[in-house]
């Protein structure tokens, strides 16, 4: 008996530690993407099976109906914002809700599309459906940065945080700064270039990219190189600029790791710039849609 609840523990355990490390798409063997293709699965028969005269459009009983049917779920899928601030186990567990708001989102595109009837054109309603597919696409498009994004910005960091790269940045500053004091006013003002020219973010292009073409530090690194690969073939070169040209490529090298961190990062965040004002802009065009439907059909 003690043996068997062992077991039991054993493999209670081993189910919920494999449930941990589930992924949210695959949340319980995919159930909400099996649920979504169902209902789109239903919707295309069902509009298959529609005769409509004279073409199918918004304004017939499975017109309404599909339009009802995207209306509740645009609705609770807006609601996630909140969810995430209340935490609960399974059933409704964020990951079970995460889940359901990608595969039942993904079916809006079947489900809003046939609600049209494919007639579109330059008013209020083909406006709401266009803004759904903005949302559509720019939920993708976290998605797919959720997806990978983590464990690239993982490596690349290693076991420091952001934090910590800065100040590390700023340690190699420190250690350029007391190497330049014993050198020449000219290769000095080489190395004030990567000390006060050098932005590690940037603007939205450059943080985007992870490149800064007019950084400091790059031309400061190119001119102290340039030098000591001359001095080398008229003799030996300054021990002084070689440390230089080492603390130099140190900050490049910390710079790039850095600036990859926050390219990654800022391609985690920008995609609810586009997500959120877009679904609220959605709500209210269904708003002014549903209002219309109402007051003029």
């Amino acid at each position: 008996m003690a043996t068997r609840a062992i077991l039991r523990g054993k493999a209670v355990h081993g189910a919920a530690r494999d449930t941990a490390h589930e992924g949210f798409l695959g949340h319980r063997h995919a159930r909400w993407a099996k649920v979504a293709a169902a209902i789109s699965l239903i919707a295309i028969l069902a509009y298959a099976l529609h005769d409509p005269l004279p073409r199918p459009n918004g304004g017939t009983w499975l017109g309404y109906g599909l339009g009802s049917v995207a209306l509740l779920l645009i609705i609770w899928l807006s609601l996630i914002g909140l969810r995430k601030r209340i935490v609960t186990p399974r059933p409704y567990s964020l990951k079970a809700w995460t889940s359901a708001h990608v595969w039942l989102g993904l079916s809006l595109i079947v489900i809003g599309t046939l609600h049209t009837g494919f007639q579109l054109g330059w008013n209020v309603h083909t406006l709401a459906w266009t803004l759904m597919m903005i949302v559509i696409l720019s939920g993708l498009w976290g998605v797919s940065a959720y997806t990978a994004l983590p464990q690239q910005m993982s490596a690349n960091r290693g076991e420091m945080t952001q934090p910590q790269m800065l100040e590390a940045i700023r340690a190699i500053d420190r250690q350029l700064d007391s190497a330049a004091q014993p050198l020449g006013r000219e290769d000095a003002g080489i190395v004030r270039l990567s000390l006060e020219q050098c932005d590690i973010a940037g603007s939205l292009w450059q943080r985007l990219t992870a490149r800064q073409p007019a950084c400091g530090n790059r031309r400061a690194l190119d001119s102290i190189a340039a030098r000591v690969h001359a001095q080398k073939q008229y003799g030996r070169p300054d021990a002084r600029l070689q440390q230089i040209q080492f603390l130099l490529e140190r900050k490049d090298a910390a710079l790039s790791q850095a600036r990859r961190h926050i390219r990654m990062k800022t391609l985690l965040e920008l995609w609810l710039y586009i997500h959120v004002p877009m679904t609220f802009a959605l709500i209210a065009a269904l708003a002014a849609h549903v209002l219309s439907v109402f007051l003029y059909w």
